[in-house]
């Protein structure tokens, strides 16, 4: 099967490939067109995922292809975006057809689940690879960003932290699935953007990302873009009840703070903003606050300051914390 049989048989025939609002010209020319409203920006992101690297490298591709969606719309959630379409590079090493539908019916899935629509890509023979670029909407200077956090706001996450992390041993086949363990595989394989609640922030929060390289790294761009210090109360991690199942408290608390792909948001708010995010049902846990300073200060239980064991993910470091 050549490049362009491919694309045909197993993307452009997909029903998030179709037309839908928002996408004037999709797949099948040199470039996509999409239709911004009047009154709102682009928002824009890209992921790759690697072999090896982000995923397993015998990864099922059903999974692969919800998880790799998932993870990109994530960015959109965080800047309180609307999404609209996103574009698919596909490197593989050959070509499977078994492997590719099931990709593509888990691509198929997620795109459905976040209202995303596939408008082009491009696809190529090498190591197993995918990169992904996301396109949102959103209402003009009204985009969440890392910038805007204030002494005197809280510090908030969108949910329970760690359960991915807490999956990975499980995914690598390093230890037998038990009692909890399948509700963290689906945190680690089929992540839920919060797309909801980064729409509900818009107007609200100060500033806002997704957790992804783990709690305390990615506090980390807040503080530093924001010129504030964060302080992190340990005590008031909110932990699943199968990732303390899995890993007991002292570990669950180390994956929660530096495991890293949760893609749930966290975010700085006005105090006097919480009542109203929690009338709307929105999930929001306080974990701490924003003070004059700089970096980010992990507190015990007393509000005495402790050293993290881990920080959290980076690509070019010596090592995965």
């Amino acid at each position: 099967m050549g490049e362009f049989e491919l694309i045909r048989h197993y993307f452009a025939a997909a029903a998030c490939a179709q037309a839908a609002d928002g996408v004037v010209l999709g797949i099948g020319d040199d470039c996509a067109l999409l239709q911004v409203p009047a009154g709102e920006q682009l928002a824009v992101s890209t992921d790759t995922l690697v072999a090896g690297v982000h995923f397993p490298a015998g990864a099922p591709g059903e999974l692969l292809g919800q998880r790799a969606l998932a993870v990109a719309v994530s960015d959109l959630a965080a800047m309180g975006a609307t999404p609209l379409a996103f574009t698919l590079a596909l490197t593989l090493p050959e070509v499977c057809s078994a492997w590719l539908a099931d990709f593509t019916a888990g691509l198929e899935r997620m795109a459905r689940q976040c209202g995303v629509r596939l408008v082009g890509g491009d696809t190529t023979r090498g190591p197993l690879s995918l990169t992904l670029t996301v396109f949102g909407r959103v209402p003009a200077g009204q985009a969440l960003t890392r910038a805007g956090a204030r002494p005197g706001d809280l510090l908030c996450v969108g949910g329970a932290l760690g359960n991915a992390a807490g999956a990975l041993s499980f995914v690598l086949g390093e230890r037998a699935e038990q009692p909890g363990s399948a509700e963290l595989l689906a945190h680690y394989w089929s992540p839920a953007p919060q797309l909801q609640l980064g729409q509900a922030l818009r107007g609200l929060a100060t500033a806002a990302l997704d957790v992804s390289d783990g709690l305390l790294a990615d506090c980390g761009h807040i503080a530093r873009a924001s010129g504030v210090a964060l302080l992190v109360e340990q005590q008031r991690l909110p932990l699943s009840a199968a990732l303390l199942a899995c890993m007991g408290e002292q570990s669950a608390r180390q994956l929660a703070l530096g495991g890293g792909d949760d893609y749930v948001l966290a975010f700085t708010l006005p105090a006097e903003k919480l009542d109203a995010l929690r009338a709307m049902g929105q999930p929001v846990q306080v974990i701490g606050r924003v003070e004059a300073g700089q970096g980010v200060h992990l507190l015990d239980a007393e509000g005495r300051a402790i050293e993290p064991r881990h920080s959290g993910y980076q690509h070019f470091g010596t090592h995965r914390d």
